[in-house]
C-alpha cells in the first residue's frame, strides 16, 4: 500500500509549511488515474498526523475525472482508464487531466 509513504510525504510538507501552527484542514487534488485510493489516504491521514501540527485536522479529498484528446482526431473525452482508445480508434492520446496528486490549500489556526 503505497498510499502511506504518499500521505507521510503530504504531511510532512504540510506541517513543515504550517511553520509551527496547527492545521485546520488539508485539501487534495486526487486525479482518478493517479494509481492512488483516496480512501486509503484518508485511512492512512488520520494514522501518520498523530502527533503532529495536522493532528484532528479535516482532509478533504477531491476527485478530479480523467479527461483526454485524441491526437488522431482531437476529440476530448472522459475515461476511468489509462490506456483506453478513442472512439475513431486511436490510441494515441493526450491526457488532460486525472493524474493529479497534488496539496490544493491547507487552513491554519491564527498564530497566538
Amino acid at each position: 500500500m503505497h498510499e502511506l509513504g504518499i500521505t507521510r510525504n503530504i504531511v510532512s510538507i504540510v506541517e513543515d509549511a504550517a511553520k509551527g501552527r496547527r492545521v485546520r484542514r488539508v485539501t487534495l487534488d486526487v486525479g482518478r488515474l493517479a494509481g492512488v485510493m483516496p480512501d486509503a489516504l484518508a485511512f492512512c491521514f488520520d494514522v501518520v498526523s498523530k502527533g503532529t501540527a495536522l493532528e484532528g485536522a479535516l482532509l478533504e479529498i477531491r476527485e478530479i475525472i480523467g479527461r483526454c484528446r485524441c491526437r488522431g482526431c482531437g476529440a476530448e473525452f472522459e475515461t476511468s482508464a489509462l490506456y483506453q482508445a478513442c472512439g475513431c480508434g486511436s490510441r494515441l492520446l493526450e491526457r488532460l487531466a486525472g493524474e493529479e496528486l497534488k496539496i490544493r490549500e491547507m487552513e491554519l489556526e491564527e498564530a497566538a
